[in-house]
């Protein structure tokens, strides 16, 4: 699976918010590769590396893997005596690389060659990641107060690289806005519906669409968080009618700002 295919893209886009919400609730979302319900078509092919997009897609700021070990040694720590664990790893090199050995083999994926895999996605993206044993009890609380770890340090601003990924993106329809609008997004604010004066296009929430001018011109690319039948619906209305329209309480928000790049 990849990013760039739109089923894929908008229900890791949907669980964003769907995961803002579920911990505003004190609900843990679980997102697990090798289950049950897993199928071909969404199987990244080990949880590291699952745990590093999930983190990337929802913006976290740290994500911290869990392992039979509490590091990245420079070898195998249950073979080789001398291994040393690494406090803090600055970047990803091919000699750091070299260390990680390579995956296991048979039907098990997964091991340390994965994690510095998802560790290369998540700091790649502004996320540092952590590495920390897991049997403890309490490994969160433990890590937050001194236990051995080993810490792979952002290599960007995560919302600089969120920026970058959206601005990469192919739009899947246009929204055009009044002058009012667009001289909003001229100075950092959000698209509300009220701004919007026609929508384009088959999209869904989560899509990236194209912000065009009153005179056609482009203007940026957004991630929407309505469907486009959702956008035509509330286009030209106020934030405080999306619940009477659409039947149920929206997002004030067309396109939020930290979801835009112009």
């Amino acid at each position: 699976m990849t990013l760039e295919d739109s089923t894929d893209r908008r229900r890791y886009l949907n669980s964003r918010a769907t995961m803002e919400t579920m911990l505003s609730l004190g609900v843990v979302p679980i997102v697990n590769e090798n289950d049950t319900v897993a199928t071909d078509e969404i199987r990244y092919g080990d949880n590291d590396r699952l745990a590093a997009q999930v983190a990337v897609t929802v913006g976290a700021d740290v994500l911290v893997l869990l392992s039979d070990v509490d590091g990245f040694y420079s070898g195998n720590p249950h073979t080789d005596p001398a291994a040393r664990r690494f406090e803090t790893v600055e970047r990803i090199t091919p000699e750091i690389e070299a260390m990680a050995g390579e995956g296991v083999s048979g039907l098990s994926k997964g091991g340390m060659i994965t994690k510095l895999m998802a560790a290369r996605v998540a700091t790649d993206a502004g996320c540092a990641m952590a590495i920390t044993l897991g049997s403890p009890m309490n490994p969160l609380r433990g890590l937050e107060e001194g236990a051995d770890a080993t810490w792979f340090l952002a290599q960007t601003d995560p919302q600089a690289a969120r920026k970058r990924w959206i601005a990469a993106m192919k739009p899947r329809g246009e929204l055009c806005v009044d002058a009012g609008a667009a001289r909003a997004l001229a100075e950092g604010k959000s698209l509300l519906p009220a701004g919007i004066t026609a929508v384009h296009g088959r999209f869904g929430r989560g899509d990236p669409v194209a912000i065009l001018s009153p005179d056609g011109a482009r203007l940026g690319l957004g991630l929407t968080r309505y469907t486009a039948e959702e956008a035509r619906a509330i286009t030209g209305r106020k934030s405080a009618d999306i619940e009477a329209i659409l039947g149920y309480k929206g997002r004030a928000t067309l396109i939020h700002r930290d979801d835009m790049v112009l």
